[in-house]
């Protein structure tokens, strides 16, 4: 444990198989294994930080989630390299999800950061971004 480190993220989803079906795929490539599973709800752990989501009550899904709200914005991701981030830009695209800001890919977030951008279900913005001297565009 390091101290400051995120122990868990819960985030609250309106469908969560559709949810599990995108995340298990992605956080495995990632190094997580699932960690918890219950009815409503399922994670995945790396090392010492775990990422839970959960269905949300019906009752609390007339507000759609939108990234721009108050709230979470994104969740990025490290990569081990470009080639991970080329490697899973190719499986998102293989599995007919939408790469955001495909006229600036990989270097979206500026020419020092190489980085893919896509959503989830919930249109919640995932990023994997490649380590800090990988990033300089060539």
């Amino acid at each position: 444990m390091i101290k400051g480190s995120l122990h868990h993220i819960e985030i609250y989803v309106s469908d969560l198989k559709s949810t599990v079906d995108f995340w298990s795929w992605f956080l495995e490539e990632l190094g997580y294994n699932s960690f918890q599973k219950w009815e409503n709800g399922q994670s995945w752990k790396l090392s010492d930080t775990y990422i839970v989501f959960v269905q949300a009550e019906e009752r609390f899904l007339d507000i759609p989630y939108h990234r721009r709200r108050v709230g979470l914005n994104h969740l990025a991701f490290h990569a081990d390299s470009r080639q991970q981030v080329d490697n899973m830009t190719e499986k998102l695209q293989d599995k007919g999800i939408t790469i955001l800001y495909p006229e600036q890919h990989p270097f979206a977030g500026g020419d020092k950061h190489y980085a893919v951008y896509f959503e989830d279900p919930d249109r919640i913005k995932v990023e994997l971004v490649a380590p800090e001297q990988d990033n300089q565009r060539v």
